[in-house]
């Protein structure tokens, strides 16, 4: 059996609100290895948000340890998590969070070009992707001109752009109608296989399991298996 790319043992997590502390995250464990596809659902306010940035080392953690391909995460500098995620991570956020200014081309290729890559090797791959994805024939136009669904189709090639580990899905579909969210789900899935990278959105809506290998309930800041 291979290795889990993203272990998490322990996860504590809490916010003080007024003269109260609010526990989020109760001891969480998961384990996610290379190319498995996870979904987490849960309410609204139940975590799933703020688990999802603990796992990309974007949050910091009250108690317990994320190791992201073996190397502890949760207990690097900021700027060593930032170069983590830049390699091993991609993340597709509920909002696109594109760059208005830049073509569908120069957003996608911004993580390359961030880690080091020449411009026409980012260019060439992010083109790939592009056609990936289904926009080969919208690559040069800006987010105002493309649709919602196509938009968030961007964000997905942007996310796989640099062949992470794995993918992490923050309500990806959120902002979408039900043809749209279907049609980008579809298309995460299919491309986690194609690329062999792990998968794991967290969700609200329990339709967004079909076709994963798992679907856990994020509850009481623990996880459980979905009914």
């Amino acid at each position: 059996m291979s290795e889990p790319v993203l272990l998490a043992t322990g996860l504590h997590k809490s916010f003080k609100q007024g003269s109260e502390r609010i526990e989020v995250l109760r001891g969480l464990s998961l384990e996610v290895r290379r190319g498995e596809r996870c979904a987490i659902v849960g309410r609204s306010g139940s975590g799933k948000s703020t688990l999802l940035h603990i796992l990309a080392g974007l949050d910091d953690l009250d108690a317990g340890q994320v190791q992201l391909c073996g190397a502890a995460i949760s207990a690097a500098s900021v700027g060593e998590r930032a170069r983590m995620r830049n390699r091993h991570v991609g993340f597709v956020y509920q909002l696109h969070h594109l760059l208005p200014e830049f073509s569908a081309l120069e957003n996608v290729q911004m993580p390359l070009r961030l880690g080091g890559a020449s411009r026409r090797q980012a260019e060439a791959q992010a083109a790939v992707l592009l056609e990936a994805v289904g926009l080969k024939n919208r690559m040069n136009h800006r987010p105002s001109a493309l649709s919602g669904g196509e938009r968030q189709r961007v964000a997905v090639a942007r996310a796989l752009v640099g062949h992470p580990d794995v993918l992490l899905a923050d309500e990806p579909t959120g902002n979408l109608d039900r043809d749209n969210a279907r049609q980008v789900f579809d298309l995460m899935r299919a491309l986690s296989e194609d690329f062999g990278v792990a998968l794991v959105v967290v969700t609200h809506d329990e339709e967004a399991t079909d076709g994963m290998d798992r679907a856990l309930l994020l509850d009481g800041g623990a996880l459980d298996a979905l009914a």
